[in-house]
């Protein structure tokens, strides 16, 4: 599939935007009027870097407010348009897009607009450029890809068809089924985006909140299934308004953009195959990606530390005990409970707050599962630790395969044999992992673990902290078996080491028995996270619980939550450093996170970091 991408959705320079465009592996670019226009390099030395850097420069935008006009006014936008033809022809490229009429159109007359077009086409034909006319969403007379094409028709010229763009047709809720009644040669131009459902004005929208392929709530799939379908051939680009993409490094923006085609090039080649239509993805030269079976759950969670004994108490309090050193690389340790691992670094006596690093997820096929990470450009695990890769925030991803025998090679590596993992344990598995994300690689996240390991993004929940609104997504493997919740960190500034500090990550833990685990913990010493009094007194008010319950509840610091299906208990322990663990219980078919409780918890950790500012003793 022939890939592009507009400069506008990239931060930098022109020239950078070329270069990061080239090294993400993109065959061409769209250029952006005004990324010309403040560039210090004439149209030719332009044309000969993208030709250096091996991109086709696939298309110059936006021209705006051609028709619909009275004729002084068109005669003066032709002289306009001419004088882009002629810098077109400076840059080599063919084609130009060309808005439908938002500002100045007076006159609402198809024919009109097919007249002017065919006059515009008749000027592009003796400039040897052709004219993409594109619908867009808030358009004074033409805001639908339909209406456009009729447009485009009515001119009947060749040097005049229409650009395909999925945010204008999806914003508007448009049906998409129209695409593939397109002949092939009138679509001169598509690009897309994604977006996340809002409800605000369709121009703000349009401006600030677009995102790439799998990162919203568009479905990309279905149409470019309706544009194989027509039998386009062209370039599929990508043209994104996002201010945090405006503001990211270019070179990692460009490769998400890249994995995100790459992504939904994918989806698209399976849809068409499931459905027997194969053939109709020749057009676009669509490419699957290796497949990967799905993910049997998580085989280990790594954590580093430079306050060891702090952490491996924790450990020791919750009923992990120590399973072994690595032989080759003795900072490492791996701590067991049951099926549960949680492998150590050892950061030495720095003081390193303690933080999550790795994620091992087992796969029956992990080099498939590292070759499809290579394929989607995700950044090979430094070293030769591990088969992996590295997610947008540094968190390593790393995957292994079925043990051929009783315990995993990995695991042999630590010392452990068959006998040192019969033991009985409360707590049985991990429910869900949280990992806090930078806002700027948040969307770049989603899409990494959607498309690597096929996690489905589910619903989004926000709640309020004493640091601002927290956002969580969350996602799932089909099986139910990998939940990760991905949390909009705080925007870095003067109070960024203290806000990342303030919302931790964490690794929450399963048991069929969580008043077992709290009591052996409590005689075990553990500093669980205190739970304020007029807490169990709202909880008493919203559910009436049985007062011994509650005073179970109150007396081991668990929190509760119930909805139709189950009930949900839980509790936290203190943070250490960036993360801290949860115990959960599920009872019933409950399926939420505990997010109704996670404000008590944030403004209690907010608390004692406050108090460790003020001296005030733990």
């Amino acid at each position: 599939m022939r890939t592009s991408i507009a400069t506008v959705c990239l931060s930098g320079t022109l020239a950078e935007k070329l270069r990061a465009a080239a090294d993400a592996g993109f065959d061409g670019v769209e250029i952006f009027e005004q990324d010309l226009t403040v560039s210090p390099h004439s149209p030719e030395q332009i044309r000969q870097r993208a030709a250096d850097l091996g991109l086709s420069l696939d298309l110059f935008q936006p021209f705006r407010d051609l028709e619909g006009v009275e004729e002084e006014q068109f005669q003066a936008n032709l002289r306009r348009l001419e004088a882009k033809f002629a810098l077109m022809n400076r840059l080599g490229i063919d084609t130009i897009l060309l808005c439908s009429n938002v500002g100045t159109a007076i006159i609402d007359d198809d024919e009109l607009f097919a007249t002017q077009l065919r006059r515009a086409g008749e000027l592009a034909e003796r400039h040897d450029v052709r004219i993409a006319y594109e619908a867009l969403a808030w358009g004074r007379f033409v805001n639908d890809f339909e209406h456009a094409h009729r447009v485009v028709e009515l001119a009947d010229h060749p040097r005049v068809g229409t650009c395909l763009d999925t945010f204008h047709i999806l914003s508007r809720g448009w049906s998409t089924d129209a695409v593939e009644s397109i002949p092939a040669d009138r679509i001169f131009f598509v690009q897309l985006a994604d977006a996340p459902r809002l409800s605000m004005d369709v121009l703000s929208w349009s401006r600030h909140h677009r995102v790439f392929p799998g990162e919203g709530d568009f479905d990309l799939v279905k149409f470019m299934r309706h544009l194989a379908r027509s039998g386009y051939d062209g370039p599929v680009s990508l043209e994104i308004f996002n201010d945090s993409f405006r503001k990211a490094d270019v070179a990692r923006t460009a490769v998400d953009g890249r994995r995100s085609l790459r992504w939904l090039e994918d989806r698209t080649w399976h849809a068409l195959s499931d459905a027997g239509e194969a053939e109709a993805g020749q057009a676009l030269d669509l490419v699957p990606l290796p497949d990967v079976a799905e993910t049997e759950g998580l085989d280990f969670v790594g954590i580093a530390t430079g306050r060891l004994g702090e952490t491996m108490r924790v450990l020791h309090q919750l009923g992990f005990r120590l399973g072994g050193h690595h032989r080759s690389r003795p900072e490492y340790q791996v701590w067991i409970q049951g099926t549960v691992r949680i492998v150590i670094g050892d950061r030495g006596p720095t003081g390193a707050p303690t933080a999550i690093t790795s994620l091992c997820f087992s796969t029956p096929d992990p080099a498939a599962a590292e070759a499809r990470a290579h394929g989607l450009q995700a950044k090979p695990v430094p070293g030769e630790r591990a088969a992996g890769v590295c997610a947008p925030d540094g968190t390593e991803v790393l995957f292994t395969g079925p043990a051929a025998g009783s315990v995993p090679e990995w695991l042999a590596e630590f010392g452990m044999a068959e006998d040192d993992l019969g033991d009985r344990s409360l707590i049985t598995g991990v429910d869900h992992v949280n990992l806090a994300q930078p806002w700027q690689y948040y969307d770049e996240t989603v899409l990494f673990y959607t498309s690597l390991m096929a996690l489905e993004a589910q619903g989004q929940e926000e709640f309020p902290s004493p640091i601002g609104l927290i956002r969580n997504q969350i996602m799932r493997s089909a099986n139910d078996r990998v939940r990760l919740l991905l949390s909009v960190a705080p925007e870095d500034g003067e109070q960024g080491d203290f806000l990342a500090a303030a919302y931790p990550e964490h690794i929450a833990f399963t048991t069929e028995d969580i008043l077992a685990v709290a009591r052996r913990a409590r005689q075990r010493g553990l500093a669980f996270l205190p739970v304020p009094e007029n807490y169990y007194d709202d909880l008493q008010a919203r559910f009436e619980l049985d007062p011994v319950f509650l005073a179970e509840l109150r007396e081991n610091d668990l929190l509760y939550d119930r909805d139709a299906h189950g009930e949900f208990l839980h509790f936290y322990t203190g943070t250490l450093g960036t993360m801290f663990f949860e115990v959960i219980e599920r009872r019933g078919g409950f399926r939420g996170w505990g997010e109704n409780n996670a404000p008590v918890r944030l403004a209690a950790q907010y608390r004692r970091i406050r108090d460790l500012e003020r001296g005030v003793p733990q």
